[in-house]
């Protein structure tokens, strides 16, 4: 098992400059993760930065908070699909999940995924905030919509990942998507522990430590 290969090499800081985000790709392109996760502004950089190697580009939309207009979160990775991004993490809409609005959830997902043609979706849960029960009834929605993969968190609310959540989300979308543990994922037997656990893709900003221990 080659742990750098379920690494997302992440940088999501509002206050990430352009040098910061070409370290983070020599990085990437260094250990040869599987991917780098950016914030859309600097899905074009990513993408030059990396051309010629097989290191994907990961964008976020809806991000942090996932609470705005889905048309504006459809336009966010409609945009990011034409900058190259490969793959897209979205926040799904925790307001409205919380509403019980989860046709408009499934929806915006199903909309979302169709906009950004072959590029692979995961659906940020923030599993923080939501119990046992709605982690597996979000892993539905995600389904439903068409998610490539069901991912933990953010890393920018209260708490990151948890095994339990992970263990849960593999429960729940079995082989029908796979899983991502992103937030507080800091060392190599950590990382090690949410592969075992179900997780396919490791969301971090500590791949180089990880690579390095």
């Amino acid at each position: 098992m080659q742990l750098n290969q379920y690494i997302d090499h992440t940088l999501l800081k509002s206050t990430a400059t352009e040098a910061d985000i070409r370290t983070l790709c020599t990085e990437a392109k260094k250990y040869n993760f599987y991917a780098v996760c950016v914030n859309s502004s600097y899905v074009a950089l990513a993408k030059e930065e990396l051309q010629n190697t097989q290191v994907k580009v990961a964008a976020v939309i809806g991000f942090p908070l996932g609470a705005m207009a889905s048309k504006i979160k459809e336009a966010e990775a409609e945009f990011c699909a034409e900058q190259g991004a490969d793959e897209i993490d979205m926040v799904m809409n925790l307001g409205w999940f919380k509403s019980g609005l989860h046709t408009k959830i499934s929806e915006e997902i199903k909309n979302i995924k169709s906009t950004i043609g072959n590029a692979v979706l995961k659906v940020i849960l923030e599993t923080c905030f939501l119990s046992e029960d709605e982690i597996v009834e979000a892993c539905k929605l995600s389904l439903k919509g068409g998610a490539d993969f069901v991912k933990t968190s953010t890393g920018f609310g209260p708490e990151g990942a948890t095994l339990k959540a992970v263990q849960l989300m593999k429960e729940s979308v079995g082989e029908k998507a796979r899983i991502k543990a992103s937030g507080g994922i800091r060392d190599k037997a950590t990382a090690l522990a949410y592969i075992k656990a179900g997780a396919s893709r490791i969301g971090t900003s500590s791949g180089v430590q990880m690579m390095e221990s």
